[in-house]
């Protein structure tokens, strides 16, 4: 048959190439079917993620997607759609949805392009809040990082109030409760920092310049499903390792008391992610309780915000990235200060890897900021430090 006869016969029977990847007509090809397959995958997991993120323990795993990828894989997937031409602008419209629905939980930080904050008065305090990764171990690469190395840096800071977490060693030696080990370190405190209120409560520390009028923690247990409420065994000769992740410092600064509150909430579910199960539990059983820690967490912090009187301070390592649908819990009375951050994409965590911000910093109306920045913590800990200059108004 001649080549003339070929293509009459081709065009006979009604298919013709098609720009999509070769296929007939009527038909998508190979690339344009895997931009559809792309588009609108990630679409369904970011309407997935707002749906489901903090309401059941196994999104856990997901919410650890680093929350930068809800503002950089859209633009790509805008681009891969243009492999599908006969679809490619209602094909676009999935990323295009996706940015929109995601971009608040990107970790972008805009305002740092256009806020001034007020400049500082001479009474404003200086706040310091770190998570020091197991209280002065070195456990970070690069060392030896001392215990002299890890008093100077807290030093160094001049600050009028400190608060700090993972006051504990960890042993990996030990099972997963047992882990994490008590110290006392009190009177080193307090040759480090004459002159300073020092305030401890399981495993978080205060220490304040100004006078402390108040103390206490926030009771996590109360808020939990009722076979966690027991402390384990063995934790019961330090009961708040379990029992509380908040600690209450009431402050008087400037004849006005202000509540800080120092938080460190329990990890993100990821033991299904890793397929890991522990003599503590299988991966399930440790993925839900870190969940429902986190909420009840959560709950306590809402009930005593709520209650209480005073101008507040929230800083710490709060385990909760922009993107975790967890951040809704937190009290609606506070104030988010990101703004005042010098980075347009601020991250605290982790050495090596900085992706996630962890670490944060509210108010209430009544507070203001005028610095806050993330400082490097010198190979002492995992997370940076937070510094903030901050007053009432």
């Amino acid at each position: 048959m001649s080549e003339t006869a070929t293509v009459e016969t081709s065009t006979a029977s009604g298919e013709r190439p098609d720009p999509d990847g070769g296929a007939p007509a009527g038909r998508l090809g190979l690339r344009a079917r895997l931009a559809v397959f792309l588009c609108v995958a990630w679409l369904a997991f970011v309407v997935l993620h707002r749906l489901l993120s903090n309401r059941f323990y196994w999104w856990g795993t997901f919410d650890l997607v680093p929350p930068l990828a809800f503002a950089l894989v859209p633009p790509v997937l805008a681009a891969v759609a243009q492999l599908a031409p006969r679809v490619r602008w209602r094909l676009t419209a999935a990323p295009v949805l996706a940015l929109v629905l995601g971009m608040g939980g990107s970790g972008l930080n805009f305002g740092s392009l256009w806020y001034s904050p007020p400049p500082a008065p001479p009474e404003a305090v200086k706040l310091f809040t770190w998570n020091t990764q197991y209280w002065d171990q070195d456990l970070q690469p690069g060392g030896p990082h001392t215990t002299d190395d890890f008093y100077a840096f807290l030093r160094d800071q001049r600050a009028d109030v400190y608060m700090l977490q993972e006051y504990a060693r960890v042993d990996m030696t030990r099972t997963h409760w047992a882990q994490a080990r008590a110290i006392d370190q009190l009177d080193r405190l307090r040759r480090e920092f004459p002159g300073y209120e020092v305030v401890i409560e399981g495993r978080n520390v205060t220490l304040s310049r100004l006078p402390v009028v108040g103390r206490s923690w926030l009771d996590t247990t109360r808020w939990l499903p009722a076979d966690l409420k027991e402390v384990p065994a063995a934790l019961r000769s330090r009961p708040l390792f379990y029992s509380s992740q908040t600690q209450r410092t009431d402050i008087l600064v400037d004849g006005e008391v202000v509540s800080f509150y120092n938080s460190h909430l329990f990890q993100p579910p990821q033991r299904m992610m890793r397929l890991q199960n522990g003599p503590e539990g299988s991966m399930f059983e440790v993925d839900r309780l870190n969940h429902e820690m986190r909420r009840a967490s959560y709950r306590a912090l809402q009930e005593d915000v709520e209650r209480n009187p005073h101008r507040i301070v929230l800083g710490g390592d709060l385990n909760t990235s922009p993107s975790m649908g967890i951040r809704s819990m937190i009290p609606d009375r506070l104030v988010d200060h990101t703004r005042v951050l010098p980075s347009l994409y601020p991250v605290s965590w982790e050495t090596g890897r900085p992706w996630w911000r962890l670490d944060w910093l509210f108010t209430t109306s009544d507070v203001a900021v005028s610095r806050y920045e993330l400082l490097d913590s010198r190979g002492l800990s995992d997370h940076r430090a937070q510094s903030i200059t901050l007053w009432p108004r």
